[in-house]
């Protein structure tokens, strides 16, 4: 099979702009005067990958989690979100690997192995989970600053957050990526500092101990609190309700590295060296960081989030903060809110980030208004950038609503986005597969990760099922509000109207012949821009550990 274009009068409706010869001399998917750089380094993707596996889901999110399920559902249910989030970051790693395109996001590959009415609806989607995200990330770090009561409005604070995050994002994306490197950093020490006074508390030598501290709280007032009812299928409820929502502190984290690969440099050695760390990550993290905070805090703690009406106004419902002040640990609090804050800083600059390379790529495509595909000269596409952003001030609802109501909206829509959107990845990955083995080039394939196919099996029909009963406790009569309800469904159907609808529009069939998937545009110049990679050589015991890291 030779190389080929698409074009709009593709059978299938793929539209995608290949470059001339004149135009670059590596396969993009636009055209000169509206590529994206390459400019993110190493250390680049390596932190942005560290970054988008900590955020305000661990920090603020794990509060709530802990307060209608205790201790031990928490950590169950992060580490079973964990075997998720390292499944969709494998699959999406080995077509990322293998196609590192400029211009490609996870639609572009929707739309090549699958299905153009689903590379649309995913699109849009992602969009839509990542400007809702920027949100809910301005709403968390407005919340994070009013933790000092300081004497100004929180919409000023929001207003700051917003107006740094577009900064950062419409200039150099190597600013970006420095930025996000700084950023990450910070927050690897904070969670590092954060394991550590964990540990010290866990074995009482913090100032107000006497004594060890070890399964306190597991023993009083319990490992488990029952969720909707009692006994044994009240414990099942709380380790589901925790599973589903643990969802919210990993989604689209696994997407920031396929997002960042075509404005990677040496995206066949750096994107495969992140997927293969991202797992001792998450163990690090979000295994201890989910086992210590049921250490540090019971679940009946009146101050965690959801517990008290007091708590849903302020960021000390953090149960790091509650349980390194429940100790007598001085200053340490202080310290503690305000890197939490450059967290939600950071995630909310990366979810602009990747809303805005949404946007672009779907103008690439002919599927958003063409003017979104136009970049600046930095190779910023700049209007992308501030459609993404405007759509994040949404967070002055906070202005007339509780900000723990709106930050819960926020999180509700975005978990159930990030859902559906890792369906259509593993569906993806699925179709990808077949085609590569039909046509005789899996063997080709740069990367492979273990377990596959049927681990991506197992974890689509996990996701579906955690798709459908995200709120199940708000079916429950006594449970029943209209407004939770839309927050965790809404983006159901509102996808399935942009999947149906495109496709009552186009006419296309509902999958592309794994015959006829093209497996091999920009393969070629993927595997000369390869070729010509030189791996850095550590010169001495200190670069070995950097380039480890980094």
């Amino acid at each position: 099979m030779g190389s080929k274009e698409f074009d709009t009068d593709s059978k299938y409706g793929r539209d995608l702009e290949s470059t001339t010869a004149e135009a670059s001399t590596e396969f993009s998917l636009a055209v000169q005067g509206q590529q994206l750089e390459r400019g993110l380094k190493s250390r680049h993707i390596q932190f942005l990958a560290l970054g988008g596996a900590i955020g305000t889901g661990l920090f603020i999110g794990s509060g709530r989690i802990l307060a209608d399920t205790g201790p031990a559902p928490l950590f169950m249910g992060y580490l079973s979100m964990m075997l998720v989030v390292w499944c969709v970051m494998n699959v999406l790693a080995e077509m990322v690997t293998y196609l590192p395109m400029r211009g490609i996001t996870v639609p572009y590959f929707v739309n090549r192995f699958v299905d153009p009415s689903l590379a649309f609806a995913a699109g849009w989607n992602y969009w839509y989970a990542y400007a809702m995200l920027v949100g809910a990330e301005a709403v968390a770090a407005g919340l994070i600053i009013d933790y000092w009561q300081p004497p100004v409005h929180i919409a000023v604070w929001i207003t700051i957050v917003l107006v740094v995050m577009l900064g950062l994002n419409m200039f150099a994306v190597g600013l970006f990526g420095e930025a996000e490197f700084w950023f990450a950093s910070i927050k690897f020490i904070t969670i590092m500092g954060l394991i550590i006074v964990g540990w010290v508390i866990f074995f009482g030598g913090a100032p107000d101990q006497t004594k060890v501290r070890a399964f306190t709280y597991y023993d009083d007032p319990g490992a488990f609190n029952p969720y909707q009812t009692g006994g044994s299928a009240g414990n099942f409820l709380a380790y589901w309700h925790a599973f589903a929502s643990a969802g919210f502190a990993f989604i689209t984290s696994p997407e920031l590295i396929a997002t960042a690969a075509g404005e990677t440099v040496a995206p066949r050695r750096n994107i495969p060296k992140a997927a293969r760390r991202f797992i001792w990550r998450l163990a690090v993290f979000y295994g201890l960081g989910s086992f210590l905070i049921g250490i540090m805090v019971p679940f009946n703690h009146p101050q965690l989030l959801g517990n008290s009406a007091d708590a849903q106004s302020n960021a000390s419902a953090s149960p790091f903060v509650l349980g390194i002040q429940g100790v007598g640990i001085p200053v340490l609090n202080h310290i503690i809110n305000a890197a939490i804050l450059t967290s939600a800083w950071s995630a909310g600059n990366s979810f602009l980030y990747s809303g805005s390379r949404v946007l672009y790529s779907l103008a690439l495509k002919g599927q958003a208004p063409k003017f979104f595909k136009t970049t600046n000269r930095h190779g910023v596409p700049y209007l992308a950038v501030l459609a993404t952003w405007c759509i994040g001030l949404l967070a002055y609802l906070n202005v007339s609503s509780s900000g723990a109501t709106v930050f819960n909206w926020f999180m509700n829509i975005s978990t159930i986005s990030g859902y559906i959107a890792w369906i259509v990845v593993l569906i993806t990955y699925l179709r990808f597969r077949k085609a590569m083995r039909l046509q005789g080039m899996w063997e080709q394939l740069p990367f492979k990760t273990p377990g596959q196919p049927y681990l991506a099996c197992f974890v689509l029909f996990l996701i579906c099922l955690l798709t459908l009963t995200n709120g199940f406790q708000i079916l429950i009569p006594r449970n029943w509000d209209v407004q939770n309800f839309l927050a965790a469904y809404i983006t159901i159907p509102i996808f399935l109207v942009l999947y149906f609808g495109h496709k009552a529009w186009t006419r296309t069939p509902f999958f592309i012949p794994a015959s006829e998937i093209d497996c091999i545009s920009g393969k070629r110049e993927m595997d000369e821009m390869a070729a010509t990679d030189i791996a850095p050589v550590a010169k001495n015991w200190l670069q070995r550990v950097w380039y480890w890291i980094a």
